[in-house]
């Protein structure tokens, strides 16, 4: 899986990703592939989770959106981006969107974290979006990247800090997450 964070501090926006590839007890670790979780979309920094057929196909269809349809500077425009996604995800990359009969919705089958110059978002398999005040994490790593960055966030001095942090407590625990730890940041708008 992944420990992916993203962080809002001191008028600045963070994300940062582990670098590990696994497939089921196989890990290709750094050096073996060029593994980039985070990718830029627009203005955006976009960081998934799921299974690593995700990562060219979420590129490519968020790459297929016309301009005016990919907006993610807001939590109603980063739902209505995904929404217009979704049927694509299935028509043209043929997105098997069941998990359970009882779902509510049919799922996109990955989360989502995006950092902007608007903030930090987070979009789960059945696009619902949140907006994050301070920080948040997604992957297998999480439980430990949220625990790390809660007991860091008053003490740090970037946003950036806060996130690699995060990612490196998850690399530490997680034996799905491994270094090297990447990370970008962006100023928010005011």
């Amino acid at each position: 899986m992944t420990t992916i964070c993203v962080v809002r501090k001191f008028g600045r926006v963070a994300v940062a990703a582990d670098a590990l590839v696994t497939f089921g007890d196989t890990r290709l670790a750094h050096g073996y592939e060029a593994n980039e979780k985070v990718f830029r979309v627009g203005d955006s920094w976009v960081g998934m989770a799921g299974t690593t057929a995700h990562f060219p196909v979420l590129r490519r269809a968020l790459g297929t959106l016309p301009r005016a349809e990919l907006k993610l500077g807001s939590r109603d425009e980063v739902f209505e981006t995904f929404l217009k996604l979704h049927p694509k995800l299935k028509e043209q990359f043929f997105l098997n969107t069941k998990e359970e009969e009882s779902d509510p919705y049919e799922s996109s089958q990955f989360t989502v974290l995006i950092a902007n110059a608007h903030g930090i978002f987070g979009v789960y398999s059945y696009r619902e979006v949140f907006e994050f005040d301070r920080f948040w994490a997604i992957g297998s790593g999480r439980s430990f990247a949220l625990g790390a960055m809660y007991a860091h966030f008053d003490r740090a001095r970037t946003a950036r800090e806060v996130a690699e942090l995060g990612v490196r407590a998850g690399c530490e625990f997680d034996k799905n997450s491994d270094g090297p730890v990447r990370a970008r940041t962006i100023n928010l708008k005011t």
